[in-house]
């Protein structure tokens, strides 16, 4: 499949969305081609990442002085310690805001590579080589970077433009099945929460796009990076549209904190729980279609992915999670700011909630 250029326009900068297979060979060719100039890069590798891959970057920019910070990524070191490492590699070695630092690896070494970016003299050149499926689709696009905190999953960042996302699908085919169903995970969010015709692409070939097969896993990359890339077009800080990528994110950062970000939960397999559980609440609030209801949860549930918070949770969780949805960052208020389902393709925005509804809610739904 040919090389797929998607490009972004916001008000503060306008990049493009590279999407293509063994693109890091020619890597220095395709800054060039979008006028991408430094001298000095900072290379954030994610500890797991080859360094084959490594070594086939710097092949690339033998012209460049380039240094390297590996990154043990985990939700854990998502924070501002790892973040303020990253400042002093550059302050130390002289960086000017015309060099440029390149994040290797999956959403977590993204987000804190370009919160350093946007910080590191009020902004250096930031591109941005998502390596799994999760960051490829969701959080490579649209400028949010940010850390966690003891009070709950990134409620310290910045919105930050990269110059350049290179989305390689070759980094795909070496992932586990479990990181392959985190991305789809975001992959089902953009679709549901956006175009149906997309979700019956979705249902009709979900085996092939789990599998990396060409032309299907493509294809849904693109779709849903188009999808996130409308959307933050036309509201780059999440002022209103914006806060419908949210959908199912409430609960899936609440699950993610209860549980100190451990491996026994993903994001992506939070953000599946978190759907669910959206659309639980938007079954019982009467707002969304029976049919559209079913067809998502079973499609879901054929394609094997984690449904049921019961194999996470217990009665003896309610209030922790609750305390951590009552300081997610999208609220206004002492309640709980919900984006909920009407139907495919049509999400409900800031519907509030008191901390009394949710508990009677999720009571139930942890009784089941």
């Amino acid at each position: 499949m040919k090389l797929i250029n998607l490009k972004v326009n916001t008000k503060n900068n306008n990049y493009s969305i590279i999407i293509g297979s063994s693109l890091l060979s020619n890597f220095f060719k395709i800054i060039k081609n979008h006028s991408i100039d430094f001298k000095k890069c900072l290379l954030v590798v994610d500890k797991n990442i080859s360094k084959n891959i490594v070594k086939e970057l710097i092949s690339s920019l033998k012209k460049k002085k380039i240094f390297i910070h590996y990154l043990k990524a985990s939700e854990i070191n998502k924070d501002q310690k790892n973040v303020n490492i990253i400042l002093d590699i550059m302050l130390d070695k002289n960086f000017s805001r015309e060099d440029c630092l390149i994040s290797i690896g999956g959403g977590i070494t993204g987000d804190v590579s370009g919160f350093a970016a946007s910080l590191f003299k009020r902004g250096l050149k930031f591109i941005n080589i998502p390596t799994t499926l999760l960051a490829q689709v969701d959080s490579s696009i649209g400028g949010k970077t940010g850390v966690n905190t003891k009070y709950g999953k990134n409620l310290i960042g910045s919105f930050y433009q990269p110059n350049l996302v290179i989305s390689d699908i070759k980094f795909l085919k070496t992932l586990p099945r479990r990181e392959i169903i985190c991305g789809y995970g975001e992959i089902l969010k953009h679709a549901i929460i956006s175009n149906k015709i997309f979700f019956n692409f979705l249902k009709k070939n979900r085996e092939d796009i789990l599998n990396i097969k060409s032309p299907y896993i493509e294809k849904s990359i693109y779709e849903s990076c188009r999808i996130k890339k409308n959307i933050v077009e036309k509201d780059e800080n999440e002022t209103g549209l914006r806060k419908i990528l949210n959908f199912g994110h409430t609960f899936a950062h609440a699950f993610e904190a209860t549980l100190g970000y451990s491996k026994k939960l993903n994001h992506g397999e939070a953000v599946i729980l978190g759907i669910i559980t959206a659309l639980n609440f938007s079954l019982k609030k009467n707002l969304i279609k029976k049919d559209d209801y079913n067809s998502i949860v079973n499609h879901i549930v054929d394609c094997n992915l984690p449904f049921n918070i019961n194999n996470f949770f217990n009665l003896r969780d309610l209030n922790k999670i609750i305390y951590f949805m009552l300081k997610d960052k999208k609220n206004n208020s002492n309640k709980v700011s919900l984006v909920l389902l009407k139907r495919i393709g049509s999400p409900v925005i800031n519907r509030e909630y008191t901390k009394k509804d949710l508990e009677l809610f999720l009571k139930k739904e942890l009784n089941n």
